[in-house]
C-alpha cells in the first residue's frame, strides 16, 4: 500500500516479498556500522524481521519503516519511516538506504515527506531521531530538515549513548 509520493520517490508499506531487498540493506555496509547488526543471514530471516518489526508496528500503531523506491522505475533504494521504540518517549523517524544511492537527495526527499505526513497525516506534534556518535552525514541531514541536537540517551540500560535530535 502506498503511503506517500515526492517528486521522485514512493514509500510504501513493506511486505514479506521486500525480503530479498530487506536481506540485502540489513546486511549493508552503512546499516551494520551505524544502526547495528540485526542477525539477518538469509532471506527468511529478513522476512521474519519484515514481519516482527514493520508490518507488526503498521497493524499496531498505523506507522512504520516504509519501503523507498524510485518512482520511475519503482526500484527499491532504502527505508525510510517513523518508529516508536520503547526506549524513546517519542516517534522517531528512522531512514536508511543502499550504498549506490548515497548522496543524491534521497533521504532528505523521503525523510522531508515522512515529517510532513506524520504531522500533517497522522498528527504527531513532536518527531524526534536518534544517530549513533560517529554518523555525520546522518546529523547534518537531520539539521538540514530543521531538528536540532537535544541530547545524549540511551535505549536501554546497558546500550551505549547514541545522540537523540528534536524540533
Amino acid at each position: 500500500m502506498k503511503v506517500l509520493e515526492t517528486d521522485r520517490l514512493v514509500l510504501r508499506f513493506l511486505t514479506p516479498d521486500d525480503a530479498e531487498f530487506m536481506f540485502e540493506l540489513l546486511n549493508s555496509p552503512g546499516w551494520l556500522e551505524f544502526i547495528g547488526d540485526k542477525g539477518i543471514k538469509t532471506v527468511e530471516d529478513a522476512r521474519d524481521y519484515i514481519l516482527k518489526g514493520p508490518v507488526e508496528m503498521y497493524n499496531r500503531l498505523g506507522f512504520g519503516l516504509y519501503l523507498t523506491e524510485l518512482k520511475a522505475d519503482a526500484v527499491p533504494i532504502g527505508v525510510c519511516g517513523l518508529i516508536k521504540r520503547d526506549g524513546l518517549e517519542d516517534v522517531d523517524i528512522g531512514y536508511a538506504f543502499l550504498p549506490n544511492f548515497w548522496g543524491k537527495g534521497y533521504a532528505y526527499e523521503s525523510a522531508a515527506g515522512v515529517l510532513a505526513y506524520g504531522k500533517e497525516v497522522l498528527g504527531i506534534n513532536r518527531i524526534v531521531a536518534i544517530t549513533s556518535t560517529d554518523n555525520l552525514r546522518s546529523a547534518k541531514l537531520l539539521e538540514k530538515l530543521g531538528l536540532q541536537f537535544e541530547r545524549m540517551v540511551k535505549l536501554s540500560n546497558d546500550g551505549e549513548e547514541i545522540r537523540l535530535f528534536g524540533m
